[in-house]
């Protein structure tokens, strides 16, 4: 019996086992493919913090400790591949007589490097010019002191006088930040800066130097083996950050450790944790949907499964055997499905990454299919075997010859409880807590092991998701039942005098025609949220990128330099349009020090982005329009007017030094709006004020960075050109290089792949929910055609029948979809808004995708609906026969 029931489904059933089996092998393959891509996402964003670090440890021998010792404990630790130890001194300046000039700078830090250090930490130091071995400068000292390899520097040394050396070459630190850090402090007892004057000396000069000197340390500075680490950014944190605690536990007091790869660690969980968010909010959706087509193709065939049921039972089959042949139809479509599934993300793989397993182990990716193929199978179970059981304690046998809507006369449950507005209305709170001020998605303070995310917030999302699909349901609903004469008018254009019948078809098929516009209608909203929340990301990574760099290229001056605006005529090489001077001073407020930013208001915007979101109190044009118009305004962080409680006109007293003098005075200026970002400017508190006035103020018009605009092309080729053109004078940065640097590695890895995958299965999601449930449905009604037929209706008349439910479900998904996706896009955005850096001040709306999702799904529409139209020309006779 089981065999011939087999067979029958495969012959009589084939479209609904196929459309089943579509939305099975959908659900198993976006589950497989991303849930396979976070996991390789998160081991490749652990490798790339691995890599970003130069010098993985930097242990701080404590005074009276005997470095030898502590170098040994270092070595002893499980892990550590290589330890050397590097000396520091402080020193009081640097002099330089060159071309006939003397030179000096401020104090600054001596190392003693001990041989082969360069093979070990590769990445430490990179050479700029002159030799990679013996003196040292780094390039900023070099710039400052106007000296070059074969020059003679003095080093000046507390406690050992002036002490003289031959340049070798000049090179750059790239990680000076942290190779200089106050080792064991907290983050916010580090140096802002790491010092302008460096040198580099042999380990045995250094010893030589320094003999005598006060202010001397020692490091050791460790390379780990970071093979073994576990691929989870949170877990290889808590490995490393143990590691390093057991060593100063195992040392006594005697040594500090700098954690400079738990540190990158630190940052780049986060980032993992909220590439794991992403996937809930963006990939979980997804599959839900797939599972609700899944549903929504099994009770097309609903009334005709639950016929064939009470035949069954008729003709003397037990509860028990409908139940076995109900789970043979479930297993066939969870077997097959799953196995198509991932067949599809196997191939998803392949074609996107390269790769069946997305780069992810063995083990890691076996894991994800296997418990995706075991969702698909769940998954039919479920729009299978729990209809079939649910009918068998539900419907009697004479229940199974009435029509659905003589079944169902009373409104769904939750219509008469108002689960929908209950919905929406606890979606618009949780959203309303969720994205308060305070309030903060992913939580990982700063040196704690464990990391929190407050999954409560997903509920907001989530119920508007729900709600919303319930009030179209609701409203489709309504407008079926108490709108028969007005959707009669609309359809006589091509039903003819089959209008009032066509109105009074759809009025009794409410149920699931509400049905097929809800599941487009999600449908489309996850094709919709998802691609506008890639798109406004992209926007912001691409806005941080330039507010980091300042313009296509960026042109930094040494600090302490004196370079006139004039000098931006020597940038203008050919491909470059514009090179805007920039002022860079510092300012005290009270006892603030704040970054002070002198700018030409006619000319800046011409050589960089500003956008209104970057102020408050006007637009951006007006700002510069005011501090043109009266030069002593002032732009002030936000931050700084809430701490000194200014109003606008305030004067706020600037102590900024005079160049004349070398001492600070008093300017005068007047607050005139705020300024929240600006190109180059740090994170917190500065100013930004007119250039001209600053100049006269303080004595001095030197610049501090040009802003390049080369059109936004060209800028890796102009900036280089620009390098060889100025050597070592000055840093020259370009867009694509920042572009690089300053996205975390969610922006690097995870995002572009992640929404690569849902892109391209919410356009078949949409296609299917558009096109399967209305074909399947059609083909369950081909007996209602076929006495329309034998009661005189024309072909013309079906065909218009078909096409008035073909054109209402599409414009009802597409609509309803369109402002489902709306409302989740901004909800998404606000809630994610530690994704985000800056902010974005609006939504970025990818037409064209959205126009091929949209296209899809109506194409998917009309082809169902011409396949209907097809079978209802079949002779009226042969398909009642057959019926």
């Amino acid at each position: 019996m089981i065999a011939t029931w087999a067979r029958g489904l495969a012959r009589h059933r084939t479209g609904r086992l196929l459309a089943a089996l579509t939305g099975i092998a959908l659900a198993v393959a976006l589950v497989a493919a991303l849930g396979s891509f976070l996991t390789a996402s998160k081991a490749t964003m652990t490798q790339r913090a691995v890599r970003s670090v130069a010098v993985d440890w930097q242990v701080q021998v404590q005074p009276g400790a005997d470095p030898h010792t502590v170098r040994s404990l270092v070595v002893g630790t499980p892990g550590i591949r290589t330890a050397l130890p590097v000396g520091f001194a402080h020193t009081s300046g640097f002099t330089a007589r060159v071309q006939g000039s003397t030179q000096s700078t401020g104090p600054g830090m001596a190392l003693g490097l001990p041989d082969g250090y360069r093979a070990r930490f590769p990445d430490a130091i990179r050479t700029l010019s002159g030799s990679s071995t013996g003196v040292l400068l780094a390039q900023q000292t070099a710039s400052n002191l106007h000296a070059a390899p074969g020059d003679t520097v003095g080093v000046r040394l507390p406690g050992a006088g002036l002490r003289q050396v031959k340049v070798d070459g000049v090179v750059d630190l790239p990680q000076a930040d942290s190779l200089f850090q106050t080792v064991g402090a907290p983050s916010q007892s580090q140096p802002t800066a790491p010092p302008d004057n460096v040198v580099l000396l042999p380990a045995a000069r250094f010893t030589a130097l320094t003999r005598g000197a006060t202010g001397v340390t020692t490091q050791i500075h460790a390379a780990r083996d970071n093979t073994r680490l576990p691929s989870d950014p949170a877990a290889a944190y808590s490995a490393v950050t143990g590691a390093a605690h057991n060593l100063e536990a195992r040392s006594a007091g005697t040594a500090l450790v700098g954690d400079n790869i738990g540190a990158a660690l630190d940052s780049t969980r986060q980032d993992a944790l909220y590439a794991q968010i992403l996937f809930l909010f963006l990939g979980v959706p997804g599959a839900v949907l797939a599972a609700a087509l899944t549903a929504a193709v099994a009770s097309a065939g609903g009334a005709r499964r639950r016929q064939e049921q009470g035949l069954l039972r008729l003709r003397g089959l037990r509860p028990r055997q409908i139940t076995v042949l109900a789970g043979l139809e479930a297993a066939l479509i969870g077997l097959a499905g799953g196995l198509a599934g991932l067949g599809l993300a196997a191939l998803t793989g392949r074609v996107a990454f390269g790769t069946a397993s997305f780069g992810a182990s063995a083990a890691t990716w076996s894991v994800w299919y296997a418990v995706a193929f075991v969702l698909g199978v769940a998954v039919a179970a479920g729009a299978v075997v729990v209809p079939a059981l649910r009918d068998l304690r539900t419907v009697t046998v004479a229940d199974t010859r009435k029509q659905e809507d003589v079944r169902r006369a009373r409104s769904p449950w939750w219509m008469r409880y108002g689960l929908d507005f209950a919905l929406l209305i606890g979606s618009w709170l949780i959203f309303r807590a969720s994205s308060g001020n305070q309030y903060a998605l992913v939580l990982a303070p700063e040196g704690v092991p464990s990391i929190s995310v407050s999954y409560w917030a997903f509920l907001g999302p989530a119920l508007l998701w729900i709600g919303a699909a319930l009030l179209l349901w609701r409203l489709t609903l309504l407008a079926l039942t108490h709108g028969r004469p007005a959707l009669a008018r609309v359809v006589r254009p091509l039903t003819a005098t089959l209008a009032g019948t066509t109105a009074a078809v759809l009025a009794r098929r409410r149920r699931p025609f509400a049905r097929s516009v809800v599941l487009l209608a999600l449908a489309v909203s996850f094709a919709v949220s998802t691609a506008v929340f890639n798109a406004t990301y992209h926007q912001q990574a691409e806005i941080d990128a330039r507010l980091t760099n300042g313009a296509d290229v960026t042109v930094t001056e040494p600090p302490g330099a004196q370079v006139p605006p004039s000098a931006g005529a020597a940038l203008k090489i050919p491909g470059v349009r514009q090179a805007e001077p920039l002022q860079h001073r510092f300012a005290y407020v009270g006892s603030d020090l704040q970054d002070l930013y002198g700018v030409r208001p006619g000319t800046v915007a011409r050589a960089t982005s500003l956008q209104d979101a970057y102020f408050s109190g006007g637009t951006a044009h007006q700002l510069m329009r005011r501090l043109t118009q009266r030069p002593d305004n002032l732009l002030v962080s936000a931050e700084t007017v809430s701490d000194f409680q200014l109003s606008p006109g305030d004067t706020v007293n600037l102590r900024i030094q005079d160049t004349r003098t070398k001492s600070l005075r008093t300017v005068p200026f007047h607050y005139a709006g705020i300024v929240k970002e600006f190109p180059t400017a740090p994170k917190d508190s500065f100013f930004v004020a007119n250039a001209s006035y600053v100049a006269r103020m303080t004595g001095s018009d030197a610049v501090g960075a040009f802003l390049v605009d080369t059109g936004g092309t060209n800028q890796q080729q102009i900036a280089a050109q620009l390098r060889r053109r100025l050597g070592t004078s000055a840093t020259v940065t370009d867009l694509t290089q920042t572009r690089g640097t300053v996205g975390t590695s969610l922006t690097s890895v995870d995002l572009a792949g992640l929404t690569r995958i849902e892109l391209a299965f919410a356009v078949l999601l949409a296609a299917g929910a558009g096109g399967l449930v209305l074909a399947l449905g059609l083909a369950e009604r081909r007996r209602t055609f076929a006495i329309a037929t034998v009661l005189g209706a024309k072909e013309r008349q079906l065909r218009g029948m078909v096409l008035t439910e073909a054109l209402l479900l599409a414009a009802g998904g597409l609509a309803g979809g369109a402002l489902i996706g709306w409302a989740l896009s901004e909800m998404l955005v606000k809630e994610l808004t530690g994704v985000f850096d800056p902010p974005p001040a609006s939504l970025a709306v990818p037409g064209a995708y959205l126009a091929l999702t949209g296209i899809a799904a109506v194409a998917a529409v009309l082809a169902a609906a011409l396949n209907g139209i097809r079978g209802a020309r079949r002779p009226a006779i042969e398909e009642l026969r057959d019926l």
